[in-house]
C-alpha cells in the first residue's frame, strides 16, 4: 500500500484502529481463484454462484491509504443515511401496531392472549420462560431505569400502574419492536401486512429482522458497503411486487445491503410517498470513491440500478 503521509496514515490508525479500517482496505489484497487441492478444480462460491477466491496478505498495485480512507468515510456518510430512513420506518411501525393492539384493550400488548402461542406461551428451555415474558421483563426494566419526563410524570400521577400501549411503544427499541411484530397473531400481521402492500406475512418480519439487523450494524459504526447482513429478507417473488420485481432472481442483490435500501424506499413510499430518501441516496452513491477495485455492484447495486421504478 501507498502512504505519502506517514504521520497522517498513524494519526488515522491511532484514532479509528487498525482493525476497524483493515475491513476497508481487505477489498484491494490481492487474490487468486480457489481450487481443490486433489482434482484442481475450481471451487463456486454458493451464494455468487462465481469462482470462489482466496484473498493475500498483499496489496493490489497501485493501492493507496488515501483510497482506504475516501472508502472508510464513504460508508460513515452511508450510514446515516440508512438511519435515517430506518428511523422513520420504526416510528411508523411502532404506531401502526399500537393503534391496532390498543383499540382492544390499553394493555393488550401486556396480554397473553392477543399474541401468537409460540410467542406467548411456549417455555423457552433457555431461559425457563416465554418470549413474551422476557421481552416484557425488558421493557419493565426499561420503564424503571427511564428518565424521560413522560415516564416521571406517568410514575408521578399513576403510581404502581403499567404505561398503555400508546405510551410504552415510546420505550421500544427496534430490537422490541422487530422481537414483538415476530410474536403477534397471524391475523394482525396480515393485517399490518396488507397496508404495506405486502402479499405475505413473511416478508413483513423478515424485512423488519433485516432493517433492525442493519440498524444495529450503523448504531455500532461497523462496515456496511459491502456487508452481508445476518438477517437477510425474504426476497418478493416475480410478480408478487411489481417495484420490486428486480430483485426477485439476482441472488448477490438479496444477500447484500441493496436489499435493506430496496426494502426501506419501499416502506417509505408506503409511509410518506413524498419522501426524497431515495433520491438523496441516488445522489450520494454518485460520490462513490473512483476505484478500479472496488464498486457498488460489491454492495448488490446492479448497473443501472437507480433506474428501476423503485427508485422514481
Amino acid at each position: 500500500m501507498e502512504i505519502t503521509d506517514l504521520p497522517a496514515a498513524s494519526a488515522c490508525l491511532e484514532r479509528i484502529g487498525y482493525y476497524r479500517l483493515s475491513g476497508y482496505w481487505y477489498p484491494f489484497r490481492k487474490s487468486r481463484i480457489s481450487t481443490n487441492p486433489v482434482t484442481g478444480q475450481i471451487l463456486i462460491n454458493p451464494t455468487t454462484r462465481k469462482p470462489q477466491l482466496i484473498v493475500d496478505d498483499n496489496f493490489r498495485p497501485g493501492t493507496t491509504f488515501q483510497q482506504v480512507m475516501d472508502l472508510y468515510v464513504f460508508d460513515k456518510r452511508l450510514r446515516l443515511q440508512f438511519l435515517d430512513a430506518i428511523e422513520r420506518v420504526e416510528v411508523a411501525l411502532r404506531v401502526d401496531i399500537a393503534l391496532m393492539l390498543g383499540a382492544r384493550n390499553p394493555w393488550a400488548h401486556r396480554d397473553p392472549k392477543q399474541l401468537h402461542g409460540n410467542f406467548a406461551l411456549k417455555l423457552d428451555p433457555r431461559t425457563g420462560q416465554t418470549k413474551f415474558q422476557s421481552w416484557l421483563d425488558r421493557l419493565d426494566s426499561t420503564f424503571d431505569r427511564s428518565k424521560e419526563e413522560f415516564v416521571k410524570h406517568f410514575k408521578l400521577k399513576y403510581a404502581g400502574e403499567k404505561l398503555p400501549i400508546w405510551i410504552a411503544i415510546e420505550l421500544w427499541d427496534f430490537g422490541m419492536l422487530s422481537t414483538f411484530l415476530s410474536g403477534m397473531k397471524v391475523n394482525d400481521l396480515q393485517t399490518l401486512a396488507q397496508k404495506y402492500a405486502l402479499p405475505r406475512v413473511d416478508l413483513l418480519t423478515t424485512w423488519i429482522r433485516n432493517i433492525n439487523n442493519v440498524r444495529n450494524i450503523c448504531a455500532h459504526h461497523s462496515r456496511l458497503w459491502n456487508r452481508s447482513p445476518a438477517d437477510q429478507p425474504s426476497p418478493p417473488k416475480q410478480g408478487e411486487i411489481q417495484a420490486l420485481n428486480h430483485l426477485a432472481f439476482d441472488r448477490v442483490a438479496q444477500s447484500r445491503i441493496y436489499a435493506t435500501a430496496a426494502v426501506l424506499q419501499y416502506f417509505l413510499k408506503k409511509i410518506h410517498p413524498a419522501s426524497s430518501w431515495g433520491s438523496r441516496l441516488r445522489e450520494y452513491c454518485t460520490t462513490f470513491p473512483t476505484s478500479s477495485t472496488c464498486n457498488l455492484a460489491q454492495a448488490g447495486f446492479a448497473p443501472n440500478w437507480e433506474q428501476q421504478s423503485l427508485w422514481n
